[in-house]
């Protein structure tokens, strides 16, 4: 089309053919100021309606069929997380959990990996829970975006074994535990075999490798103990 338009037309009328094209892709209608701050409000309403009934009529259903141990009040949102693998869930009350998060069991191994979550828990969005073994999140536990608590690594150290599509190794795969009140802040990843003590904080963005104690602030790569927290 652009080549056919360059045959056809001079560059004079090139130049206002692009800058008309410019103008129109920019129009809009102009704003009725009651009728669109009126119109705005019903789609607003009509929006958060259909997602409610979306939620609890749809989504909510639908996640806790694959939940073992239930819940008597949960607050889903933003559609249905999603499972990967085999993994027995056990979820507590009035726990909140984004549906843009991803919960993973270990398909190689004897046993189902077990995702334990206690009371009061939000876990945020996009969330991912690798579980190898044993993930357990304690009561009260905070969890912001983007953290990933990776209890497996879904490959060998071995290149040769990992080239050929092999799994990761059971010396590779742990526990993790989230004590009660633990708040992980955005982008934090924990690895397996850690577990972080009642009431600590950690850092944005930190990667935590070994067990951290109870009522500390840490972070940075590898998660240091920065300070001890006082309440």
């Amino acid at each position: 089309m652009r080549a056919l338009l360059k045959q056809h037309l001079t560059p004079v009328q090139l130049s206002k053919l692009k800058h008309s094209a410019r103008t129109f892709r920019g129009y809009a209608f102009p704003v009725i100021p009651f009728f669109h701050a009126s119109l705005y409000q019903c789609h607003l309403t009509l929006k958060n309606l259909f997602a409610w009934c979306l939620q609890k009529g749809y989504y909510t259903p639908l996640f806790l069929s694959q939940v073992h141990a239930r819940p008597a009040q949960l607050q889903l949102y933003s559609g249905m997380p999603q499972i990967l693998g085999q993994l027995r869930i056990s979820l507590g009350d009035d726990c909140r959990i984004s549906g843009i998060s991803t919960l993973c069991g270990r398909v190689w191994g004897h046993e189902t990996p077990e995702l334990i979550i206690g009371k009061n828990v939000d876990i945020g969005w996009q969330n991912t829970l690798a579980v190898g073994r044993k993930i357990q999140i304690d009561d009260n536990v905070r969890l912001a975006g983007k953290v990933f608590l990776a209890g497996f690594p879904g490959h060998p150290l071995n290149p040769y074994d990992r080239a050929a599509g092999e799994p990761d190794l059971s010396h590779q795969v742990g526990d993790i535990h989230l004590c009660r009140n633990v708040w992980l802040g955005t982008g934090v990843m924990v690895m397996a075999g850690v577990t972080i003590g009642e009431n600590s904080i950690i850092a944005a963005g930190s990667v935590v490798t070994k067990d951290i104690p109870s009522g500390v602030l840490a972070g940075g790569n590898p998660a240091r103990i920065i300070k001890q927290l006082e309440y």
